[in-house]
């Protein structure tokens, strides 16, 4: 059997700042931003450069009772994880374009790491796994 988490929904205020964040600050590819008449939305896409994993759904919010949810999609914890072949490259490139670091560099047993901030608040870790983990072969 071959199965495969293919989206993770993150929950946005606006399609195109959203775009706009993912793919010219950190890099993504936009796969698709397909309008969808009869749901008066869009469905797009966004994935890290380099990958065919999982992608990003950001799915605007749609329900006033989504809104809370915008920036806070994990209750205050890390949310998503990106890992990177190179942390310095990423981490330096993300703080002269004023991505906001909430945790600074760490080296951990695992790898080096750092929490940033998305446009929204919602936190993710920054990490380059060391060579002998075994996420290392993930993100290459």
């Amino acid at each position: 059997m071959i199965q495969s988490i293919v989206h993770i929904a993150l929950v946005v205020k606006d399609y195109d700042e959203a775009i706009d964040f993912y793919t010219k600050k950190l890099h993504f590819t936009l796969v698709e931003d397909t309008y969808q008449p009869e749901q008066e939305k869009r469905w797009v896409v966004v994935s890290p450069p380099g990958t065919n994993g999982t992608t990003i759904l950001l799915a605007r919010a749609s329900k006033p009772e989504q809104d809370s949810f915008i920036g806070n999609q994990a209750g205050g914890r890390v949310f998503l994880f990106l890992g990177t072949d190179d942390f310095w490259r990423d981490y330096n490139e993300m703080i002269k374009i004023g991505i906001e670091f909430v945790r600074e560099p760490k080296e951990q047993a695992y790898g080096t790491v750092a929490v940033f901030k998305d446009l929204y608040g919602n936190l993710w870790d920054l990490v380059q796994f060391n060579e002998n983990h075994p996420m290392s072969k993930r993100v290459r």
